[in-house]
Order: structure tokens, then C-alpha cells, then sequence
């Protein structure tokens, strides 16, 4: 089987160049890759269900066939901040919704080469943040313009997957990371007193990195109506962002954090699976990321090597799905997950950038097949999460309280065929 080089082309370049997500819901990490997951709250590590199973298992792709899988996700994030006793002025409420809309493309195909082993490729966005303050949260601080981050993540991830036994397979996939980034309105850490390099930590325009990494993963069928999966992905080493070296700690540095999950699928009935995953994301490891920003009143400028950074936690999260075959043509799914709080009270001030406070999510969705083929369609609702940050304005910048707020709507169109 060979699908359309043409078209290949065609979706990855659509791809790159409209993949902006201000995608945040387990932690900036997306919660689930295609609408099959995503209906059932991003459960995917032992159901692979389409042809972008390798995002999320890449020993999937051995149990999903000959086919190919287009998706269209349509993500809505109402972001805010407010800031309350700082005696610099900077009190008020601030809304981050300078851009309300995105649309995420997505693509995947698998073949199989024999009777053991398949390969494929898939195309997605990952994760991101985007926030856009008309009126300037650090405008007090000696900041102008517009404030907020614009940063997304495209994966392309092509696979290849061993059926060992027809009971069990593995996977590895080598994950290519493009990250796109821009900062704005941050003068006033921009000097010499707060940045190992300045001119470089805002107002810079999009700035581009990149790296690779690797992806391994296991499924097996542990009783006759019950299967397990496991995988892990690889820290990735991404290029620097060289224009906001002066942001990023090591000059620079966003590398894209490792992450590892295991997971389980029940056929319960005939017409009902259930599954489960419990995923974890070391937000820590990464400097620019896990760092606290109280090292820049400690005399440790942004940008510095091991500088300061937003102050993440690593977060677990655990997903709960269901799909249930209503009909020979129609199949209606499910979920709900939970995931942990990447960012501490103490660090609020910094993520107003970057508030990625959602824990909770549900899902529903419907799989209707065809003639034509499969479509499918998903909604997801990211409850409201606030983080109150009491005494999490340093002295030096007035002192006070900064309190994050988000949540987000997700709707996910796909369209699949079988060859």
C-alpha cells in the first residue's frame, strides 16, 4: 500500500505552518492525540485505536492496521491573572485572551510490512502556551506593550513495530520536535541587574528550536479480555532559542521534558471497553521550566547556566475512559482525567505567562462508519482551576499576591480510512 506522496506533503507543511497551540491541559503537555483518545479523556496507552497511536504508544502501531488518520482540533482557552496588594502598582485584573481561537491539524498513517511488522508516521502538536495581556501585567515594573507567550510544539513521530507473538508487541519511534517561540512585553527584566543576556529576553519575534528524541513502548494481552501497555519517551534535546537566550536558563535552553505511562484495556462486554492510564511528566528536569524564579533574587540572573525559570513540579496524571458500541456503525466514548498542579503558589508571578493550571477534564465523543469512511468527533471541557498565590510577588517588585485562572474547551473532527 502506498499513500499519496503528494499529500503527505501537503498535510505536513499545512501542519508547520498553522500549528500554533495554546495548548495547556496537563501541565503544556496535550492530553490526548486524536479524537479517539481525546473522547476518552487521552486514554490511548493500551487501546491504540487509529493511526496516531504511536503518540502515545509506538507498539500500537503494530495493531492498527492499514489506514490512515486526518484530524482538526479547534481549542478555545479563557486564561486571566489578577494581582492584589503590591505596593508598586500593579494591582488589577488581567485578561490574557488577546487570542481566543486555534485550529491543530493532525495526521497519521500506518502499513504493515508482514506479518509481524508494521510502520507509520505521525504528525501533531503536543503542547504549547499562548497568553496575550493588552493591558500589561508588569507595566508597574517598568514594562510597555502588550505581554504573553506564544509557544508551540510540532512532533513528528515515525514509527516501527514488532508483533513478537500475537499476544504481544513493541515499539519504538523517533520523535522530531519543532518549537516555535516568542516573548513580549518584559522590559523590565531585561537589564543587566536581571539577565545574563540582555536585549535577548523579549520583543525578539518568533525564534525556532529544534531536536530529537526516542519513544519506546509495550502492549501485551495479560487475559483474554484484558490488555496492558507501557511506554517512555526520552528527554529531547532540543537547539537553543538563541533570540531569547536571555529568558531561558543555559542560555536559552527548552528541552522537552521526558515522560513515561502505563495503561489497561478491558473488554468488558461485547459492546463496552473500558481503559485506563496513569502517565507522569518530569516537568523538573528541564531548567527553563522546573527552576524557581527565586533565584533571580538571589543573585542568579534569567539566562544564567541552571538559571531561574517558572518553577514547575513534575505532574501525574490519571485518565478513565470508555467506548461503547451502540451500533454495527456508531460507537459513543468517554473520559475523565485528573492530573496534578504543575505550578506552586510561590511561583505566580512568572506564570502569568504561562498559567497551565488545569487539573480536571471530561470528554465525550462518537465514531460513525461509513462508506466514505470513519468520522469522528470529540468534545473536551478543562474545568476551571485557579492558583491563589499569597505573598508570591517578591519584595523587590512590590510584594503581594498573583492569582492564575483557566480553562478551556477542545473540539476534535477526524476523518479515517482503512486500506
Amino acid at each position: 500500500m502506498q499513500f499519496p506522496r503528494s499529500l503527505s506533503v501537503s498535510l505536513l507543511t499545512t501542519t508547520l505552518v498553522t500549528s500554533s497551540p495554546a495548548w495547556a491541559t496537563n501541565g503544556y503537555f496535550t492530553e490526548g492525540v486524536g479524537p479517539k483518545a481525546q473522547a476518552m479523556a487521552g486514554v490511548g496507552v493500551a487501546l491504540p485505536q487509529d493511526a496516531l497511536a504511536a503518540a502515545n504508544n509506538p507498539a500500537g502501531t503494530a495493531l492498527v492496521g492499514d489506514r490512515v488518520d486526518v484530524g482538526l482540533s479547534f481549542f478555545s482557552p479563557d486564561r486571566s491573572a489578577r494581582i492584589r496588594g503590591n505596593q508598586a502598582g500593579a494591582d488589577g485584573d488581567y485578561d490574557g485572551n488577546r487570542k481566543r481561537a486555534f485550529a491543530i491539524p493532525e495526521f497519521g498513517y500506518t502499513s504493515a510490512l508482514s506479518d509481524r511488522w508494521s510502520y507509520g508516521v505521525a504528525i501533531y502538536g503536543n503542547g504549547g502556551m499562548n497568553t496575550g495581556y493588552r493591558n500589561n501585567p508588569f507595566a508597574a515594573f517598568g514594562s510597555s506593550g502588550e505581554a504573553g507567550v506564544d509557544l508551540s510544539q510540532l512532533f513528528i513521530t515515525p514509527s516501527l513495530a514488532f508483533r513478537a507473538t500475537p499476544a504481544h508487541a513493541f515499539g519504538i519511534a523517533a520523535t522530531y520536535a519543532v518549537q516555535r517561540f516568542e516573548a513580549k512585553g518584559l522590559q523590565a527584566f531585561d537589564n543587566s541587574f536581571f539577565t545574563a543576556h540582555p536585549g535577548n529576553v523579549t520583543n525578539r519575534g518568533y525564534d525556532t528550536a529544534s531536536g530529537w528524541g526516542v519513544k519506546l513502548g509495550w502492549t501485551g494481552q495479560l487475559l483474554e479480555n484484558l490488555q496492558a501497555g507501557a511506554t517512555w519517551s526520552s528527554t529531547i534535546k532540543t537547539s537553543r532559542f538563541e533570540r531569547y537566550k536571555g529568558l531561558f536558563a543555559d542560555g536559552g535552553g527548552f528541552d522537552i521534558p521526558e515522560n513515561y505511562a502505563v495503561g489497561l484495556s478491558w473488554t468488558a462486554t461485547q459492546k463496552l471497553t473500558l481503559a485506563a492510564d496513569w502517565q507522569r511528566i518530569l516537568y523538573s528536569e528541564t531548567a527553563s521550566v522546573g527552576n524557581s524564579l527565586s533565584a533571580l533574587l538571589q543573585g542568579v540572573p534569567l539566562g544564567a547556566e541552571n538559571g531561574p525559570g517558572f518553577g514547575w513540579q513534575d505532574v501525574t496524571t490519571t485518565k478513565l475512559g470508555a467506548a461503547y458500541r451502540a451500533t454495527d456503525n456508531l460507537t459513543l466514548r468517554a473520559g475523565v482525567s485528573r492530573a496534578d498542579q504543575p505550578i506552586p503558589a510561590g511561583e505566580a508571578l512568572f506564570n502569568i505567562l504561562a498559567p497551565g493550571v488545569i487539573e480536571e477534564h471530561a470528554s465525550i465523543g462518537a465514531d460513525l462508519r461509513t462508506a466514505a469512511g470513519e468520522f469522528s468527533l470529540s468534545y473536551t471541557h478543562a474545568f476551571s482551576e485557579t492558583v491563589v498565590g499569597e505573598n508570591s510577588i517578591p519584595d523587590a517588585f512590590g510584594g503581594g499576591e498573583a492569582e492564575l485562572t483557566m480553562d478551556q474547551n477542545i473540539v476534535r473532527a477526524g476523518w479515517s480510512k482503512n486500506f
